[in-house]
């Protein structure tokens, strides 16, 4: 696919945008809140990797990863700026970037996760369920749903970073 973008073939953007366009709106969307200012980053991204194909490096992880970056970097841009226009506090608008970050990782991980994975945190969370009741209703043995669950749920726990410690040394986990 980059090097098909390298070579200046409309189609092969056409085909990123069909695969990834969704990902890099939702996860603008969720950082702005706003339908018009997520689709502008999401035309931005996609402009981003048209002029510069080559900034994108396989070994650095997959391209799915580098537009949810691309997309979160735009996105963060465009916050920080419509929040300086409006003249907010610094501190409000570190603690909505670290939250819409947050939330736009987990929102990644879980469309990234696979359809296993998923199905079961999805039967947990808005079904309801017990671990025998989604293993029954996964088919799979309840040990089977367990491990669904917690790799699940490991997955979802690096979506949000542990919290710089604070309070003096030994109190409250200063370094």
């Amino acid at each position: 696919m980059q090097q098909r973008l390298v070579r200046g073939e409309a189609a092969a953007l056409g085909e990123l945008y069909d695969r990834f366009a969704s990902l890099v709106y939702g996860l603008a969307y969720r950082v702005l809140g706003e339908e018009d200012a997520a689709a502008g980053v999401t035309r931005e991204v996609f402009a981003h990797v048209w002029e510069h194909p080559d900034a994108y490096r396989p070994k650095d992880g997959p391209l799915r990863a580098w537009l949810a970056a691309l997309a979160r970097q735009e996105a963060v841009r465009g916050l920080r700026s419509r929040h300086a226009a409006a003249g907010g506090p610094p501190e409000e608008l570190e603690q909505r970037v670290r939250s819409a970050s947050a939330a736009a990782r987990a929102d990644y991980i879980v469309t990234a996760m696979p359809p296993t994975l998923r199905a079961a945190l999805e039967l947990a969370h808005r079904g309801r369920r017990t671990y025998p009741e989604a293993a029954r209703d996964l088919g799979v043995t309840d040990a089977e749903a367990r491990r669904r669950l917690r790799l699940g749920l490991q997955l979802l726990s690096t979506a949000t970073p542990l919290p710089p410690p604070s309070g003096p040394a030994g109190l409250g986990g200063g370094r």
